[in-house]
């Protein structure tokens, strides 16, 4: 909370102190909150406000309930939120509604070689509404301590209870626990989708899953994987590669990443439509924010991968401790051989189902 008064603080004083004649305009980004919207805040708000002294960026932290805020606010007429981060599957059902703008692309920054911007960003992150931002890894970790003679190495060996005993934390949704159990199960990543599209398949998926089921913590919060681990409540458990990250390097906690069946998601932004009078301040901060330097600087600041093609090779240490960050990015090449790449339109069409069906399992 305290980076984000400092940057509002930033542009409003640097909006009193502008231009004479010059007057302030603000602008509401929507975002995720805590060491995420900070890597935002330091690789490119507070530099965006610097360049531009008439504007007010006002960070709020309530992407979580982005699709539903932006529905609400679109169907009342009263569009407050300017720029929302989204994740690739609401955004894809956000656009089928109608509640957010088509991007102009040809508003964005090309590449430094001169690609077109949407050529540049890594093929199948795009979206005819969606300006790709960060690759991310949902994926298992567990506590070094627990397993002195070594921990998991494959998706299967989480389902292993003999070989590999304690606790488990998993998210509590069906998101990546049904494509893990299939990859568990002897499902080929790449076929996971084909399979989970049959009855036989979903079943197969919940099969798996009571395997493991009574071993089972359930987690809700993205910050409570890291602390079940260094708090030895679980062995193993499920989170986001940047969280585990900042426990593993900026805590010092004993923790390992376990990169097999990496279930990779892409992030980015959306313009809720009700924006007209706002569209050319709003393309102007993207356009800043989701250029070549400014993504390869976010990775700076978190262990999350740069959606643009150019920014991968700029990627370098992290600000605060020194750390080479290319060793902890999703699409490293060490990491990624061989992740899951969650199908956003699948869940955009089965998700609803599939919630109904893992509640239900839940309580049974």
């Amino acid at each position: 909370m305290q980076k984000l008064t400092r940057t509002l603080i930033y542009g409003t004083a640097l909006a009193v102190v502008g231009a004479a004649g010059a007057s302030a305009q603000d602008l509401t980004v929507v975002s995720w909150g805590g060491a995420y919207s900070e890597s935002q805040e330091r690789a490119y708000t507070e530099p965006f406000v610097a360049n531009n002294p008439d504007v007010n960026i006002q960070m709020d932290d309530q992407a979580a309930n982005g699709l539903a805020g932006v529905r609400s606010q679109v169907e009342a007429g009263n569009v407050t939120w300017n720029v929302v981060d989204m994740l690739q599957g609401p955004a894809v059902l956000a656009c089928d509604e109608g509640l957010v703008e088509e991007i102009d692309w040809d508003r964005l920054a090309a590449a430094p070689d001169g690609t077109p911007p949407r050529e540049d960003f890594i093929e199948g992150t795009t979206g005819d509404c969606f300006i790709p931002q960060i690759l991310y890894a949902t994926l298992f970790a567990y506590n070094t301590d627990a397993f002195p003679d070594g921990g998991p190495q494959t998706v299967a060996d989480i389902f292993d209870l003999e070989g590999f005993p304690g606790r488990r934390a998993l998210q509590r949704i069906p998101a990546g626990n049904l494509e893990w159990a299939l990859v568990a199960d002897g499902v080929s990543a790449d076929e996971v989708y084909d399979v989970l599209d049959t009855e036989e398949g979903v079943q197969r998926a919940f099969d798996k899953l009571d395997t493991i089921k009574d071993q089972v913590i359930w987690w809700e919060e993205g910050a409570q994987p890291p602390q079940l681990l260094a708090d030895r409540e679980v062995a193993i458990a499920t989170g986001y590669n940047g969280r585990f990250f900042n426990a593993q390097v900026n805590e010092n906690q004993p923790i390992e990443l376990m990169w097999d069946g990496q279930l990779f998601e892409v992030d980015g932004w959306v313009i809720p439509v009700g924006n007209e009078d706002k569209l050319d301040l709003i393309y102007e901060f993207l356009n800043f924010a989701t250029d070549t330097q400014r993504l390869a600087d976010q990775a700076k600041y978190i262990a999350y991968a740069p959606a643009r093609q150019s920014s991968v090779g700029l990627v370098g240490n992290h600000e605060d401790t020194g750390v080479d960050m290319q060793p902890h990015m999703p699409t490293t090449p060490e990491n990624f051989k061989n992740p899951i790449p969650k199908d956003p339109e699948w869940w955009a069409d089965n998700g609803d189902e599939m919630a109904e069906r893992f509640n239900a399992w839940l309580a049974g």
